[in-house]
């Protein structure tokens, strides 16, 4: 077996020098071997990448799922939760290039690696899994979003008028408004003429998780003591015994759902120069991304819960834990505002893409499909392309992703079916099969065994997980008021 692997790679490695010679972009220093632009990414700016892609909403559910765990079980489970997501990223990493993890042909993105290495079947489930996660995302974001423009009215209300005010906001009203700033911005051609808006949002994402953390720091030190317990909310005080198990089951999506950052690990991967080797450096740059975000993850999850107890909210910037200074929790919700804005765009631009392409190969001379006009803005702003298929299609999915947000609006348990959904087929199954294949595990080898049995451990976690929110889901349905703001 080893020699086999030794000379499959000096083969590949053979045949990737030719090819550059071949090609003429040996003699090109601004081109690398595959010909496009020389990478220059390193493993500072890709454990930046990580780190930003991977801390957003869903720090705002760890006090909560901590508190549905207790003290010794919600920590033990972020921290497996970030060894399974490191592990699995190391995999991955060595699929960036295939055949050979160091000399192969280059896979661009996600979908790309599962087809190069397990075949166009699994590659459609993994683009259906794909997909599915992308459109549950913005449903999500809108969600999120919607429940922090309320969490700011609500929080000027409660100030003005006291801790026990009625005060209350429309989701649906809220939606409406973040549907139509997408619309706008859904119509710009492509991700790359809004890329300053994943800086803005990974800035955003810092800075609430970190008003968030400051927040809780400061309720402890305030004297704060709510009941907190080994083993999370009590049975026959909080909550009934049948509904301790559901909570628990969910409470693992949300923490599934906060480490959700498999789908963009290839294309942070391609931005990497190529020595020292991508998948080393990338490797590196897991750790690295990973290690820090659980220690932040761990601050707000344990010290969210400690300033909380038992009763933490769903969300700790929305749920009024804080009612002052209200300035700060308004400045916190702008910031999650500011940054699902963006974050809307990011995942929601693949979806555009694939069916913009899949509508120009299907009807190549129809002009509503191909068609488009260049409108000149006033005051020298520039010129902004308008195509129709853009404008009806792009409108059409965020009116759709509005109204399914309107019909669910309810944060946790929908953060935790999308993280249950996405958790065990991108996260775990496809870069456990990818590595397989390219190494050329032998069936039932130790290898082989151990890596199955893990990846079956991670799907009934994702099925108990998905059994859980889609329980809370129902529930909050049952329970629902329209003008309340739900955290």
């Amino acid at each position: 077996m080893g020699m086999e692997r030794q000379e499959t790679k000096v083969a590949t490695t053979a045949a990737a020098a030719f090819n550059l010679a071949e090609s003429g972009y040996g003699d090109r220093p601004d081109l690398d071997d595959d010909g496009r632009e020389k990478r220059t990414g390193t493993l500072v700016t890709a454990s930046a990448h990580i780190i930003t892609a991977v801390i957003g909403s869903g720090v705002l559910s760890l006090a909560w799922a901590i508190a549905q765990l207790g003290w010794v079980i919600g920590p033990a489970v972020l921290v497996a939760f970030s060894v399974i997501t490191w592990f699995c990223s190391s995999l991955l990493a060595d699929c960036y290039r295939s055949p050979d993890p160091v000399h192969g042909k280059r896979n661009y993105t996600y979908g790309q690696a599962v087809r190069a290495n397990l075949g166009v079947a699994k590659y459609r489930l993994c683009s259906v899994a794909q997909y599915v996660n992308l459109v549950g995302v913005t449903i999500g974001y809108t969600i999120t979003t919607a429940i922090s423009m309320g969490a700011i009215k609500r929080s000027n209300c409660f100030h003005r008028n006291g801790h026990d005010a009625a005060c209350v906001a429309s989701d649906t009203t809220n939606m409406i408004i973040f549907a139509g700033i997408q619309i706008l911005l859904s119509q710009l051609p492509n991700f790359h003429k809004i890329w300053w808006l994943s800086i803005v949002a990974a800035v955003m994402s810092l800075a609430y998780s970190t008003i968030g953390l400051g927040l809780s720091i400061a309720k402890i030190a305030g004297g704060a003591h709510p009941e907190a317990t080994l083993t999370g909310v009590t049975v026959g005080v909080d909550v009934s015994a049948s509904e301790k198990i559901w909570r628990t089951f969910q409470s693992l999506g949300d923490i599934a759902f906060a480490y959700s950052y498999s789908n963009v690990l290839i294309e942070i991967q391609d931005t990497l120069r190529s020595s020292p080797a991508e998948n080393e450096v990338m490797k590196k740059a897991s750790f690295i991304g990973v290690s820090t975000t659980t220690t932040f993850y761990m601050l707000c999850g344990v010290l969210g819960y400690a300033a909380f107890g038992n009763r933490a909210p769903g969300n700790f910037l929305t749920g009024f834990g804080f009612y002052e200074p209200f300035w700060l929790v308004d400045v916190g919700n702008v910031c999650i505002v500011v940054h699902l804005v963006g974050a809307y765009q990011v995942f929601c631009q693949p979806i555009y893409q694939f069916a913009e392409a899949w509508a120009r190969s299907r009807w190549p001379d129809s002009a509503f499909v191909n068609g488009e006009r260049v409108l000149r803005l006033p005051l020298g702003a520039g010129d902004f392309p308008v195509s129709a298929l853009r404008l009806v299609w792009r409108t059409a999915y965020v009116v759709l992703t509005a109204v399914a947000a309107m019909a669910f609006p309810f944060f946790n348990d929908f953060l935790g079916l999308i993280g249950a959904v996405s958790f065990w087929p991108l996260t775990v199954y496809f870069p456990v099969q990818m590595y397989m294949s390219q190494a050329k595990v032998r069936r039932f080898s130790p290898t082989w065994t151990w890596m199955n049995v893990l990846s079956l451990a991670c799907l009934v976690v994702s099925l108990l997980a998905a059994a859980g929110s889609i329980q809370g889901l129902i529930k909050s349905v049952a329970h629902y008021k329209p003008f309340s703001v739900s955290s």
